[in-house]
């Protein structure tokens, strides 16, 4: 059996968009509601994409976004990570037609570990559009972020 390229991957939707209802107390209580979508690993790319040249936009944002297009409380922060990573990797291994995924940010503008090539790439290539990086610590984050935040229009 051959392993799934991120390609693949990324345009394997399975039986998503899917909302679940959600029963775990704790669950309902941190994300304030019941219903959680599992959204494919395609929407995320579709909205990565869409983030121009010097501007950013979080995970968080981006769930967020997801959600309320397809009336759940909430997206699941699990998949969510995982589908912007092989979003990511997918661009890579394409070589051609980029997803500039180094505009998504963690929460608080804080870079994503997980891309290709880890912080340093990211960081170079954010600075390359203008922006600064900061350290905090051992963490690493997009200084000011919030000024340039690209807001999607549905």
């Amino acid at each position: 059996m051959t392993k799934k390229s991120f390609n693949e991957k990324l345009h394997d939707s399975k039986d998503m968009p899917t909302v679940i209802e959600i029963t775990d107390p704790k669950t309902i209580s941190m994300y304030r509601g019941t219903k959680m979508l599992i959204a494919p690993p395609i929407a995320y790319d579709e909205i990565m994409r869409r983030v121009p040249y010097g501007k950013l936009i979080t995970a968080d944002y981006v769930r967020n976004y997801l959600a309320r297009k397809h009336n759940a409380d909430f997206t699941c922060p699990l998949t969510a990570g995982i589908f912007m990573n092989i979003a990511a990797r997918a661009s890579v291994e394409r070589k051609i037609d980029e997803t500039p995924y180094w505009r998504t940010l963690k929460k608080d503008g804080e870079l994503n570990e997980k891309y290709p090539d880890g912080i340093d790439n990211q960081r170079m290539l954010l600075e390359m559009e203008g922006h600064t990086i900061i350290q905090k610590g051992k963490r690493y984050f997009v200084k000011d972020y919030e000024k340039n935040l690209f807001v999607l229009e549905d």
